[in-house]
């Protein structure tokens, strides 16, 4: 005769443990002598949820038996045609409680097929369905003698582990399933009296009464004492399924403890069985305070709130023990399609709050804002709130909680304030910028956080008409501009920027020897201009900037110079290398996508020149957008699109007029398609609209 050792467990109503797998084997029947049907049945109608983790080996003497027997001595099974036999002489027949077990595997999805007794099974988990690759993460295993099963999936967004049995009062199975490794933490049974609890005296219900809990809500969640002494203290009993799992104290200093190994579950869980909407607090009084606002349906957790939000990835289930409490009631949160969390007001109740909707899914979670109770400070959570302003005012905070923020979504009620102001003009520039030229401004303004593209064919001007464009906007609004112009030498550009400032030649000779040179004077005035006015990006060494070289100088501009513009000019003098794999067309829509984004998170306007292609049957006319080198996206991809081109040809017009021709205005706030004609002063660099006559002398 052997000895088994025997372990007092605890099983649902269905005497099954709650989880599942669907696989199982052949083993024969065993007849156990007279003494075993006498044993009393110690599985009582509550749940048991335990790990199933395969580790190595556990010697089936080894731990605290409470009951032991001895059944008859049963052979060494032996292995026939791959199936596991008592005797080789007996049939292979399938036994009730072969039946009884893959029944009831069979309940919970598993499927056991030909998995046979003793041996470690990979199948397809019937809760995770194998994620995406459809990986047979789940290991099940079955007790050699066949009456017990217990499985885990291996996949961390899933980790459904659980076990089974063939008959409630079969004990012959559980000293094998010890050999399966690591079990879940043999948890305390405690009763009301083995903890000492009794009824609540008149001192503690009047401490209640003066939190607004009244003697019904204290009844119905079955809050007692405990006395140590003299001194008494709270008892928060914790239950499932009514019965008794672990127990929290308080004493009257705010100091907390529980009942060491004990079940982690929710406070009030069977106040949640089956509900679709759920309220999670973070404190014991908190769920009791819902109660008197009208909400039963509310759970508090037993652990309190973390100092601060975890920066790391979530842990495997079975290593979250912080949170394992989630996990132990995981049943109850799978249908719950609205959960409410109203955690503490403070900053570790935030970053429960936050914790708790990283593992039950934002997307259907909600979170309330607690009212103000002065200029500066917020109530601090649903008790403060109801002793202060009542159970109607803790109710309208839970009906109007709001959904909970998730990385990328949005409403529009989150930019209200921006919209507001967009429809009352107080941002500034709402409607644009005005070029300083009559005949443009009903084609073109200028939008903070748009892109322009600008195009023409080789002298056509497009640099020239960006600087005159640059300085009327400083003059009427005085916006300042980052300029990354790599054809330009910087003599040469402060020159021309110069001369369209002060309206006067730079030189005195040939094309200015005719009109008066701007004084040293106005020269050194306009030095002090220009460096207030605009911020260079050069790579001043033989390398070819790239974009995101030029956007991140761009970006310290804006941040350290308040930057309004940026010019980027012209496409082609950038570092354009991209992997071999990507197209131009791609690496252009990137680039392009960059540049956006750069524009509408710092609300900088900018300017990009680019140069169409070759014109090989070019007849003299304005080019199109999509004449420009590289990519169509030129045209798709910005808000604004301009051509620029100056007249050639005397007989078909003044040599000095150039046309701004607006092909693209994707905002039409800020104008629309059409042409403008400007003249252009070659002495000053000024453009002017046509009626208007250059200076001379």
């Amino acid at each position: 005769m052997i000895l088994l050792p025997y372990r007092r467990i605890v099983v649902n109503n269905s005497n099954n443990f709650v989880m599942g797998s669907k696989y199982f084997l052949h083993k024969p029947s065993i007849t156990l002598p007279t003494i075993y049907k006498s044993i009393p049945v110690l599985f009582k109608t509550q749940r048991l949820i335990f790990s199933a983790f395969a580790s190595k080996p556990i010697s089936p003497n080894r731990g605290t038996s409470s009951f032991s027997y001895r059944p008859q001595r049963i052979p060494p099974p032996v292995s026939v045609s791959g199936v596991m036999l008592e005797d080789p002489k007996e049939d292979i027949t399938e036994s009730d409680h072969e039946k009884a077990l893959k029944q009831k595997l069979s309940q919970v999805g598993i499927d056991i097929g030909s998995c046979g007794p003793g041996q470690y099974n990979g199948l397809l988990c019937p809760m995770c369905k194998g994620g995406g690759s459809n990986e047979k993460s789940l290991s099940l295993f079955i007790t050699p003698d066949g009456y017990a099963a217990t499985w885990t999936c291996f996949r961390a967004k899933c980790g459904w582990r659980g076990g089974t049995r063939a008959f409630a009062d079969v004990r012959t199975a559980f000293a094998d399933m010890k050999r399966i490794g690591k079990v879940n933490k043999k948890y305390r049974q405690i009763t009301e009296e083995s903890l000492g609890l009794e009824p609540l005296c008149d001192v503690l219900l009047t401490y209640f009464s003066e939190r607004m809990i009244s003697r019904e809500t204290l009844r119905r969640n079955a809050v007692m004492q405990q006395r140590h002494g003299d001194q008494v203290v709270i008892a928060f009993t914790y239950r499932r399924d009514g019965a008794l799992v672990s127990c929290k104290y308080r004493n009257m200093t705010k100091k907390f403890w529980q009942e060491a190994d004990t079940l982690k579950i929710f406070y009030g869980l069977d106040d949640i069985k089956g509900a679709s909407d759920i309220i999670i607090v973070e404190g014991e009084m908190d769920k009791l305070a819902m109660e008197e606002a009208g909400f039963r349906n509310c759970v508090s957790v037993p652990d309190g709130a973390p100092p601060s939000i975890s920066d790391k990835d979530l842990p495997p289930v079975e290593k979250d023990t912080k949170y394992q409490y989630l996990w132990n009631c995981k049943e109850y949160l799978e249908k719950t399609s609205r959960i409410i969390l109203a955690t503490d007001g403070d900053p570790p109740g935030q970053a429960l709050a936050e914790e708790l909707a990283r593992r039950l899914g934002r997307e259907r979670c909600w979170r309330v804002t607690w009212p103000k109770k002065s200029t500066i400070d917020h109530f601090k959570d649903a008790n403060e709130v109801l002793m202060c302003l009542g159970p109607g005012a803790l109710r309208e905070v839970i009906e109007g909680a709001e959904l909970y923020p998730i990385q990328g979504l949005f409403n529009f009620n989150n930019y209200f304030t921006e919209i507001d102001a967009y429809y009352h003009q107080t941002i500034g520039y709402e409607l644009g910028v005005p070029t300083g030229w009559r005949s443009l401004n009903h084609l073109y303004n200028v939008v903070p956080g748009e892109l322009t593209i600008v195009t023409g064919v080789p002298n056509s001007g497009k640099s020239e008409w960006i600087d005159a464009l640059l300085c009327n906007l400083n003059y009427s609004v005085g916006w300042k501009f980052a300029l990354c112009s790599m054809e330009n030498r910087v003599r040469e550009h402060a020159r021309k920027l110069l001369e369209k400032h002060i309206k006067k030649p730079f030189f005195d000779v040939r094309y200015g020897e005719s009109v008066e040179r701007m004084s040293a004077q106005e020269f050194e005035e306009g030095k002090q201009w220009l460096s207030d006015t605009f911020f260079l990006i050069r790579c001043e060494n033989d390398c070819l900037p790239n974009i995101d070289w030029v956007l991140s100088l761009a970006k310290a501009a804006v941040l350290r110079h308040g930057v309004n513009g940026l010019v980027i000019d012209p496409y082609n003098e950038l570092d354009h290398q991209r992997p071999s794999s990507q197209t131009e067309t791609e690496y252009v829509s990137q680039m392009l996508t960059k540049i956006k984004r750069f524009a509408q998170h710092h609300s900088c306007h900018v300017w990009f020149v680019a140069h169409p292609r070759q014109l090989h049957h070019w007849v003299g006319g304005p080019p199109n957008l999509y004449d420009i080198s590289g990519s169509a996206h030129f045209i798709n991809k910005c808000d604004n699109g301009i051509v620029i081109h100056r007249n050639r040809d005397p007989s078909a017009g003044p040599v000095d007029q150039v046309q701004v021709c607006v092909r693209k205005v994707r905002n039409k706030v800020s104008g629309t398609i059409g042409d403008a004609f400007l003249s252009y002063d070659r002495v000053t660099g000024e453009f002017m609209d046509i009626d208007e006559h250059p200076r001379k002398g």
